[in-house]
C-alpha cells in the first residue's frame, strides 16, 4: 500500500466543490491519502467552501492560501506541503471530476511500470449547445502524446507522480504561471533526470466545457501556446529547427486546404498548423501572452 497526496490548485472556481466530493468517492485500494487544495487568489476565497465540504470526505484536507494569480505557486504550494513519507503525488484541476477508480488505476500503472509520472485520459463534457464540429472531433479531451512509442512530456490534468529524489526536487517555473506551458517544461525536466511518463487509460478525469470554450478562438489562443512552450524549450540549432518547422506549416495548411471538405478535418489541420507557427514563435524568443488570471471563473 503507497501514500498518496492529491493536490488541487483553485482559482475563484466554485466546482471545486464537485471535484471535491468526487474525490469523497474513490475506491482506495488500502492506499493512505490526503488532498491538498491550494488556493491561487489574493484573498483566501476558497477556505469557505473547502470548510464546508471537508467533512464529507473521508481523507484528511489540507487547506492552503498560495496567492497570487500565478498557477505555479500553486503548484509549488501544494509539492511543498505534500507529506515527507509520500510515495506519490497527484494533481487534478478544479473543474474536473474523477472516476470512482481513477486513484487506483494510477497506481496500479505506477507500480507495473515504475515509471516516474503516470498520466491519464481526461474526457470534454461538451454542453447540448456546443458545434456538432467541436462534438463530434472531441477537440477538448486530453491525451498523452507519444512520440516514437514514448511519451515525452505530460500534463497537470490527471497525472500521479512519484515523490522521491530526484523528482522530488523538481518545481514548477514561476516565469510561466500566467502565460501556461508551465506543466509541459515541468515534465521536460522529469524526463531530463531519467524518468520515464506511462499512460494508464482506465485512471478517468471529466472535465466539462464551458461556453466560453467551446470556440475556434479558443482552440488557436491554446495551441499556440502549447507550441510556444514546446518551441522556447528546443535545443540545438535554431536555423535547422525552424526549418524543419516551416516545412510541418507548409505540410499542415496544404491538408488544411485539401481537407476543408470536412468541417472536423478542416480544423484539426489548421490547429495543427497553428502549433507549429506557435514552436517558431518560441524558438525565435516571442513573448507568450497572459492567459492565466485574466478572468474571474465561478
Amino acid at each position: 500500500m503507497v501514500n498518496v497526496n492529491i493536490c488541487i490548485c483553485t482559482f475563484r472556481r466554485a466546482f471545486l466543490g464537485k471535484t471535491l466530493l468526487s474525490i469523497a468517492g474513490l475506491t482506495t485500494g488500502g492506499h493512505t491519502i490526503r488532498v491538498i487544495i491550494a488556493d491561487n487568489d489574493h484573498q483566501p476565497s476558497a477556505r469557505p467552501l473547502v470548510d464546508e465540504i471537508r467533512g464529507q470526505l473521508p481523507f484528511p484536507v489540507t487547506y492552503v492560501h498560495a496567492p497570487a494569480v500565478n498557477i505555479c505557486i500553486a503548484r509549488n504550494a501544494c509539492l511543498d506541503h505534500a507529506d515527507a513519507d509520500a510515495d506519490f503525488v497527484a494533481f487534478v484541476d478544479d473543474d474536473e471530476t474523477v472516476a470512482p477508480g481513477w486513484l487506483e488505476a494510477l497506481v496500479v500503472k505506477a507500480e507495473a511500470s515504475q515509471a516516474a509520472a503516470v498520466l491519464g485520459p481526461v474526457r470534454a463534457i461538451y454542453g447540448l449547445d456546443a458545434p456538432r464540429w467541436m462534438v463530434a472531433g472531441d477537440f477538448h479531451s486530453t491525451m498523452p502524446v507519444f512520440v516514437g512509442g514514448v511519451i515525452r512530456t505530460g500534463y497537470t490534468c490527471n497525472v500521479l507522480i512519484r515523490w522521491s529524489p530526484p523528482y522530488k526536487a523538481l518545481r514548477f517555473d514561476l516565469g510561466l504561471g500566467q502565460s501556461g506551458g508551465e506543466d509541459t517544461a515541468f515534465f521536460y525536466q522529469l524526463t531530463a533526470l531519467g524518468g520515464t511518463i506511462a499512460f494508464a487509460p482506465d485512471a478517468l478525469v471529466e472535465e466539462p466545457v464551458p461556453a466560453e470554450r467551446a470556440n475556434m478562438e479558443w482552440l488557436v489562443r491554446r495551441r499556440l501556446r502549447f507550441g510556444q512552450t514546446h518551441g522556447m524549450l528546443q535545443a540545438g540549432s535554431r536555423a535547422k529547427a525552424l526549418a524543419v518547422v516551416g516545412a510541418k506549416i507548409g505540410y499542415c495548411g496544404a491538408l488544411a486546404v485539401l481537407t476543408s471538405f470536412s468541417p472536423v478535418l478542416r480544423r484539426r489541420n489548421w490547429l495543427r498548423a497553428v502549433l507549429h507557427l506557435g514552436v517558431a514563435g518560441g524558438i525565435l524568443g516571442v513573448r507568450q501572452a497572459s492567459h492565466y488570471g485574466q478572468s474571474a471563473p465561478r
